[in-house]
């Protein structure tokens, strides 16, 4: 068996749950917060058996997609915060990132 890890941006959650429940593939949703842009997504963890991570992993490439997007950096802390000007750059958001692991025992109560 294996747990599958992926961290999707908010704006992809829908159409990936909606894949996922088609697929007859059952997922338990977190939400979770990015650390770079401090922004909304949510982590989905998956088990399934070792033959069908192949099919979760399209399903989740299919549904979620990078895209660009204009950010702020955040001004720095300290006495020269006046003096700092911060202009937006582009960033590329979106997509997943996944992390497949093994599960030595799973069991179901």
């Amino acid at each position: 068996m294996k747990l599958i890890y992926a961290v999707v941006q908010d704006k992809d959650v829908a159409r990936l749950s909606e894949r996922l429940v088609k697929g007859g593939i059952r997922a338990t949703k977190l939400a979770s917060t990015g650390g770079f842009l401090r922004s909304g997504n949510t982590t989905f963890m998956i088990g399934v058996d070792e033959d069908k991570v192949d099919d979760v992993l399209t399903i989740i490439k299919q549904s979620c997609r990078a895209r660009e997007q204009l950010v702020t950096p955040l001004s720095p802390l300290g006495n020269q915060v006046e003096s700092y000007v911060s202009y937006p750059v582009s960033v590329q958001v979106g997509g997943a990132t996944v992390f497949v692991v093994k599960v030595d025992r799973f069991e179901q109560f």
